[in-house]
């Protein structure tokens, strides 16, 4: 549940908190980010995965704003920094990685703790 509210925080943040630009945006983000890698996950397995989820996921909203087939709301701090995409976008895409993992992580606990309890009833 921590790592779900601080998800939804730092969402909210990269929508709703005024930046002087972009830069200060995505430095913020990216600290946020990695402090919830820290506090809620701290594996290589995690970090790997939110790297990777933030890597592909950056790069198909690339080729989607590229080709035309979604395009970012022109906000007062929100413009094309670097190929089309957002710099703070892959700091999202990571933070989700995280959230997600930790969340599939504890139904497969759930899912074998209820296996193993199956099995000492038989």
């Amino acid at each position: 549940m921590r790592c779900m509210s601080a998800f939804v925080g730092i969402n909210h943040a990269s929508a709703k908190v005024d930046f002087d630009d972009n830069v200060q945006l995505s430095l913020t983000l990216a600290a946020l980010s990695i402090g919830l890698w820290w506090t809620s996950d701290r594996s290589r397995t995690g970090f790997g995965l939110g790297v990777g989820i933030a890597f592909l996921a950056t790069l198909v909203t690339q080729l989607l704003v590229y080709n035309g087939v979604y395009q970012y709301n022109r906000g007062p701090v929100i413009s094309l920094d670097f190929l089309y995409v957002c710099s703070w976008l892959p700091c999202i895409f990571f933070a989700g990685g995280i959230t997600m993992g930790n969340i599939g992580r504890q139904l497969a606990v759930s899912e074998c703790s209820v296996i193993a309890e199956k099995s000492h009833q038989e």
